[in-house]
């Protein structure tokens, strides 16, 4: 069984996919950082100056009293539309990249795939058939 596992685990797709969920992680945070350190203050700067992640509804009168998020949280039921404003940028922009990252491959793909193959070498048959026409011609 382990034998099984291991072989399971080895093959390709699995450790692709693996490698995918690495590199996704990595490259979220990238878009997390994007988003929360350089998109959301500009947006926030033409809206005005606000921050977009303290954007809340309290559903409770203690949650609707406190100045931040953080605290209306901690105070009761909160809707953080600011924050879900944010997540819903970075969405957009993860979906964005590999939609350009999708295009470019498929692109690259077109190319290699419309470039004419190098014809094949001639076989043993059409070799001696070309000597022999060859010879045909030298005698007469």
């Amino acid at each position: 069984m382990l034998q099984e596992f291991k072989k399971f685990a080895m093959r390709g797709n699995v450790v692709d996919l693996a490698i995918g969920v690495i590199i996704g992680a990595a490259f979220s945070k990238i878009i997390d950082s994007l988003v929360n350190d350089i998109i959301m203050p500009i947006i926030g700067r033409i809206a005005g100056g606000l921050d977009f992640t303290n954007y809340f509804v309290g559903l409770t009168p203690a949650a609707s009293q406190a100045a931040t998020y953080d605290a209306a949280k901690k105070a009761g039921a909160t809707l953080g539309y600011g924050t879900f404003l944010t997540v819903s940028v970075n969405f957009l922009i993860i979906a964005w990249v590999l939609f350009l990252v999708i295009k470019g491959i498929n692109r690259v793909s077109k190319r290699e795939a419309e470039a004419p193959a190098a014809p094949p070498p001639p076989t043993k048959e059409q070799e001696l058939l070309t000597e022999i026409r060859d010879l045909m011609k030298t005698r007469g």
